[in-house]
């Protein structure tokens, strides 16, 4: 048996709520700033279940970033974490590096995606926008093979120094080399 909802005789204008979650468009910064002053440097920005991605050409990445950084209304201050992705040895581009940057002051999140191709596995490295890039992007070098163009010290860091391969490839023998 079916209860009835009472009916509130009052008519109420409807109210707009704000609602905390994971999800909440308010906490991704307005990247229309980014389309018109780097068009150029942008292949697409996908707005998903209230998160915004943005993917890059890695052509003019520093300086993309530095704006990210030094502009007063984004002022993403943090860059939260660098990681790297194997699409798989049969997909081109085979390979994406993603940055996930904070703002501390608006409490804006960003992802940026930049994909590389297997035969030039490069993109330049952050480290003069951001130091905390310096350890992340060797960590990448270490398990993807991707070369950070100028990095201050590209070496492994987690693999021995003449291990051979890069473990976090989906070509890399499950038992090692």
């Amino acid at each position: 048996m079916a209860e009835e909802i009472p009916q509130s005789t009052e008519s109420r204008p409807l109210q707009s709520v704000a609602v905390r979650g994971p999800n909440q468009t308010s906490r991704y910064a307005n990247v229309s700033a980014l389309t018109a002053r780097f068009a150029n440097n942008i292949e697409e920005i996908i707005e998903s279940l209230g998160e915004i991605t943005v993917i890059l050409k890695r052509e003019g990445l520093v300086e993309l970033m530095t704006f990210l950084r030094d502009e007063p209304s984004l002022d993403f201050n943090y860059l939260s974490d660098v990681s790297g992705l194997d699409l798989g040895e049969f997909v081109t581009p085979r390979f994406a590096v993603v940055y996930h940057l904070f703002s501390i002051k608006h409490g804006h999140r960003l992802r940026l995606k930049v994909f590389l191709n297997e035969d030039d596995a490069q993109i330049p490295t952050i480290c003069e926008v951001w130091k905390s890039a310096n350890w992340l992007e060797r960590e990448i070098f270490d398990l993807f093979g991707i070369d950070f163009i100028d990095h201050p010290d590209l070496r492994r860091i987690l693999m021995p120094a003449d291990y051979e391969g890069y473990p976090l490839r989906k070509d890399f023998p499950v038992r090692g080399y």
